[in-house]
């Protein structure tokens, strides 16, 4: 702990943080003296407690990663939880900012009680102000959440100044999900092949499609990036989405009784099987055929998906850690009893037809893998370290916020407020230019995750 002026000052001077030796006043006072841990902690690794969203579609205690790591095993109120656990918050959006386990204040509060310079590092609050750039989130996913697609900057800003109250954020929230089980996801247009099969082989898909537009998507020819496919796809798409209540129940009824009927003398299709898990979910719902037009996706543990701005998806089932730049923005139009702004999410796609990359991240050293989306506002780390071991993440010129997953151990830091235990559950918020030290206890391996700035951001 800095004792004085003059330490406080060889310090900042030492991490490049401008400011630091002026936090204690000149004069080597009792005041400064009871400020001495004030001062420490502004600079320290804090403890922090996230904020759990109670989603309908989460999992419930006992069976969600959320519940687990937020203490939701515990009764609640004096009787039983049963209350969904679909997602565990870590950061400074306004809507449920992280707060400090010590004393309750919230982060984002006391970042800007602090400085966020120091604290964030001079680059990222130049660029970001004083909040993190970046929301760091747990999911538990029991049931389908609603096919969505998060608006680009521009679209953002305009969304929020038409309707702030839907579209709380003027940001964009590009975003990756890394698979903590198997992950399961709806994300982007299937091929025009595979579409070409669906008007041959659905047809309550092409009924609602109508006609001429299944004409055009049946004699597309894939060239050109699908670009010329583009237009025929969207006005196809749109006419499904915009179809009426009674168009969509009637069409989603006969598709329900064909499938279940050939289903006793042929083996359905995945993608036949997940429709029928979908209308059980989400009964009558024009989801459930527009699930056709998107790429099935698995993910492996470790595994991640990028999603960026104006692309369908609708994550399915599974647990994932997830980082995105800090917004909340969702449009709609499916798969949900929420509020539904169809004509905006047709408006927006992109209708790009590609498979989306499975990215599989990158060793950085031993025990850690790198995960480094397009986005500048974020990247995660994965840390798997066997009991025993230990792994040193360097100082980065930006924040990092921890969480360890499973195990248990220790982190060490040269401004660690305490004796740095860590244990499934725990968040750390750790500020710019520290280093800091991991080590695994216990009698299993330690799994943590590390979001951050992107590293490409500094270069």
């Amino acid at each position: 702990m800095a004792s004085s002026t003059t330490a406080s000052s060889q310090l900042g001077l030492a991490l490049g943080i401008p400011g630091l030796g002026l936090l204690i006043p000149t004069d080597a006072t009792a005041a400064a003296e009871d400020r001495d841990l004030d001062t420490e902690a502004s600079h320290a690794v804090l403890r922090l407690t996230g904020a759990v969203q109670h989603y309908e579609w989460g999992g419930h205690r006992g069976a969600s990663l959320v519940a687990r790591l937020a203490g939701g095993e515990d009764d609640h109120e004096g009787g039983g939880d049963e209350r969904p656990y679909a997602e565990l918050w870590m950061g400074t959006h306004p809507t449920a900012p992280s707060s400090l386990a010590a004393s309750g204040e919230s982060l984002r509060e006391w970042l800007g009680r602090r400085g966020p310079a120091a604290l964030l590092g001079r680059d990222v609050a130049a660029r970001w102000g004083g909040d993190l750039p970046f929301l760091f989130k747990v999911l538990s996913v029991a049931r389908a959440l609603s096919i969505q697609a998060h608006p680009d900057a521009d679209l953002a800003r305009a969304l929020h100044a038409l309707r702030p109250s839907t579209y709380r954020d003027a940001n964009h929230k590009p975003e990756m999900a890394v698979a903590v089980t198997d992950f399961r996801a709806l994300c982007g247009f299937v091929s025009v092949q595979e579409l070409k099969d669906v008007l041959r082989t659905v047809p309550e898909v092409r009924e609602l499609v109508g006609k001429e537009e299944a004409v055009k998507l049946m004699g597309a020819k894939e060239h050109d990036g699908g670009i010329g496919v583009r237009p025929y796809l969207q006005s196809a798409f749109t006419n499904l989405m915009t179809a009426s209540k009674e168009t969509v129940s009637q069409a989603v009824s006969k598709l329900k009784n064909r499938l279940n009927i050939e289903s006793k003398v042929r083996t359905l299709t995945k993608k036949e099987q997940l429709v029928l898990s979908l209308e059980m979910q989400y009964p009558e719902d024009v989801g459930v055929l527009a699930a056709f037009f998107f790429n099935y996706v698995k993910l492996n543990p470790g595994e991640a998906l990028y999603i960026g701005a104006n692309e369908p998806h609708a994550y399915l089932s599974g647990e994932c850690v997830e980082c995105m730049a800090t917004s909340d923005n969702v449009v709609r139009a499916g798969l949900t009893p929420k509020y539904r702004d169809v004509q905006t999410l047709c408006s927006m796609l992109t209708y790009k037809q590609n498979y989306p990359e499975i990215m599989r991240g990158v060793p950085v050293q031993a025990y850690v893998t790198r995960y480094i989306p397009p986005s500048e506002e974020f990247e995660v780390d994965r840390c798997l370290l066997p009991s025993g071991e230990s792994v040193t993440m360097s100082p980065v010129p930006g924040p990092s916020i921890f969480l360890v997953m499973t195990g248990e151990g220790k982190i060490e830091a040269d401004s660690m407020l305490d004796e740095g235990k860590a244990k499934e559950g725990d968040v750390f918020f750790v500020p710019a230019h520290t280093e800091v030290r991991i080590l695994a206890s216990g009698p299993g391996s330690m799994q943590l995750y590390r979001a951050g700035v992107n590293s490409r951001f500094f270069i």
